[in-house]
């Protein structure tokens, strides 16, 4: 018995081990990708970013062309759970227009963060070379944001704190609203844009959103 069981904890321990190198590697690609562009980054200064031999990230990934793919998805990954985390602070009580201004808020900083940064400078600049980029990060993403935002718009309509709309594009607008300055007022992540600033953009989107979406007796 007690070799079966140091046998599979062995094995729990290898797989937790691949599963840290494979993330290390993910990670540090992602970073190198970000500062040298695509056709630069070699993989050999990935393995080293990451601590791992060459060939480890072969063996993981098979070539630079399919880390790239799963380095993007990663991050769309995290950023994913990181906005759904935010979301998910839109409830159908408490007073709407300051919980719409955190949430946004929150939204912002998101939105607003170096590595969010980085991977639309990636995007923008490797869509020609890699088309089907864009469908990775709204599949996983951007889309499954809005569609999250969409559903709790629409609690908030059903409750009478919004008038009757179609969720889909009242979430549009509000992600629009929010995240339409912030190009120019960030320089695509050049500049770090103070929380007051995001604040006052957040309360900005939502006095603009509420005109349009606040029922009438507001």
């Amino acid at each position: 018995m007690s070799g079966a069981g140091t046998t599979a904890a062995s094995g729990r321990s290898a797989s937790r081990g691949r599963i840290d190198k494979r993330q290390a590697i993910l990670d540090a690609a992602m970073r190198v990708f970000a500062r040298e562009g695509y056709a630069q980054a070699g993989v050999d200064a990935i393995a080293a970013e990451a601590g791992v031999a060459k060939p480890t990230v072969y063996n993981h990934f098979g070539d630079k062309e399919n880390l790239f793919r799963q380095a993007i998805a990663a991050d769309a990954d995290r950023a994913l759970a990181r906005n759904m985390e935010v979301v998910d602070q839109l409830r159908s009580e408490g007073d709407l227009r300051p919980m719409l201004e955190e949430v946004g808020f929150r939204l912002l900083q998101c939105h607003c963060d170096d590595r969010s940064w980085a991977l639309r400078r990636l995007l923008y600049a490797e869509l020609g070379r890699f088309p089907d980029l864009i469908d990775i990060v709204r599949g996983r993403a951007s889309d499954r944001v809005t569609e999250a935002l969409a559903d709790r718009l629409a609690r908030l309509a059903l409750a009478g704190r919004l008038r009757a709309c179609d969720p889909a594009e009242a979430a549009e607008q509000f992600a629009a609203l929010l995240t339409g300055p912030m190009e120019a007022r960030a320089r695509l992540g050049t500049r770090q844009v103070p929380d007051d600033e995001l604040r006052a953009v957040a309360a900005a989107a939502v006095r603009t959103f509420l005109q349009a979406f606040a029922p009438e007796a507001d």
